[in-house]
């Protein structure tokens, strides 16, 4: 029998369950490529349910326990005490979702002799060390595509909301205001800017779809170019790297994976090159930018505005300076998680749980990490310095 570690984000202050805006969630035939949404055997949850907090328990237990295998699902992940250090001694299968991850690290794997699978409840495996992982023979996965349209969605309304002074706007009229000369003097049309995409795979691509009706006009640099009727079909121009793409462009849209030739990409230099009041949107990882350099950038005003919901750590210090540097629209990482896409990974998830616990392949769309090397999506997204042989 397995033991299941599974790592998510705290309950609501007010509870669990919450009480639901809606009842209930469109029902999806497939995702935009044509990949076929999870298949599981069957699901213990109502689409639409609050699955990614403690007491959701991404709709697992059920299924696992009448199986025989034992499940721990605790939010408990940072420090040497914490309870996911004490539980992944002797564990299988470690879970983790990317808004509160536990970073498996070659400590924590050298601690885990016992673990033979990382499976991350949505997209992005960057928390889970892939060398380590390789060489250690522990297979990593993810639910590709499950909420990819959700982060797209995200991204495009926080374009909006930085270029159009959304949240100042909002918080005079919240505060008992009408201060329209305050509200407006940050405030653009959106229409007629250059918007550009670092990576254009699923995400990216949703947000260059979605962006198409604004009349703005389209670059993106990605390690595999699009087609030639992909190209004309959106009026997109194609950069070989992203230092072309943040020269030409008003606003930059980040959906790269990180790994080692992105880690620190947008640094002072990168930054100091692009056009002054420059807007910066990242929901792919917090280590794609310079910290700081984001910070004094929005300081001097060398940067308009910066918009993302990913952090580094997570959760950030209370201290952390993207709380409260000028013009931010800053979320908690959220994008990927909505009650929609929740009902996609825990789907995935257990889809990803029935196949290896019977001994039957993973999906190779949602392999990272497979045999020792690279494998499936990991293959054509990330980077590791080795691909090693399994550990016995």
């Amino acid at each position: 029998m397995a033991k299941i570690v599974c790592v998510l984000y705290p309950d609501p202050v007010n509870g669990f369950p919450p009480r639901y805006a809606r009842d209930s969630i469109p029902v999806l035939t497939g995702y935009p490529n044509g990949q076929t949404l999870p298949t599981p055997a069957d699901i213990d949850f109502t689409p639409g349910e609050l699955l990614g907090s403690v007491s959701g328990e991404l709709g697992l237990r059920a299924f696992l326990e009448a199986r025989g295998h034992t499940l721990v699902v605790t939010s408990d992940k940072d420090g040497p005490d914490s309870v996911l250090d004490r539980e992944l001694q002797d564990a299988d299968v470690l879970i983790s979702q990317p808004f509160w991850p536990a970073y498996l690290s070659a400590e924590r794997i050298a601690k885990a002799p016992q673990l033979k699978l990382a499976l991350t409840a949505g997209i992005g495996s960057d928390h889970v060390d892939i060398d380590a992982a390789i060489a250690a023979g522990i297979t990593v996965a993810e639910e590709t595509y499950s909420n990819s349209i959700s982060v797209a969605e995200h991204a495009v309304m926080q374009i909006l909301a930085l270029v159009r002074n959304f949240l100042p706007a909002h918080r005079w009229a919240e505060q008992g205001g009408w201060n329209i000369a305050d509200s407006v003097s940050r405030a653009y049309d959106l229409e007629g800017m250059d918007v550009g995409v670092i990576a254009a795979g699923r995400i990216g691509q949703a947000v260059l779809r979605r962006l198409a009706p604004f009349a703005v006009k389209l670059h993106y640099t990605d390690k595999h170019r699009l087609s030639a009727d992909v190209e004309a079909e959106l009026g997109l121009t194609f950069h070989p790297d992203a230092q072309s793409l943040a020269r030409a462009v008003d606003v930059v849209s980040i959906h790269a994976p990180l790994h080692p030739e992105t880690r620190n990409l947008f640094d002072e230099e990168l930054i100091g090159s692009m056009r002054r009041g420059s807007y910066i949107i990242n929901t792919a990882r917090a280590q794609i930018v310079d910290r700081d350099a984001i910070v004094r950038a929005l300081e001097s005003g060398q940067l308009a505005g910066y918009a993302g919901d990913v952090w580094y750590p997570q959760p950030p210090a209370p201290d952390h300076p993207w709380r409260t540097m000028p013009n931010n629209a800053m979320t908690p990482h959220v994008s990927g998680s909505t009650l929609s896409a929740q009902a996609r990974y825990a789907a995935g998830t257990r889809e990803i749980l029935e196949d290896w616990l019977d001994g039957k392949p993973i999906r190779d769309e949602y392999l990272i990490v497979d045999g020792g090397r690279l494998a499936g999506t990991g293959a054509a997204s990330y980077t590791a310095t080795v691909n090693a042989t399994p550990a016995a």
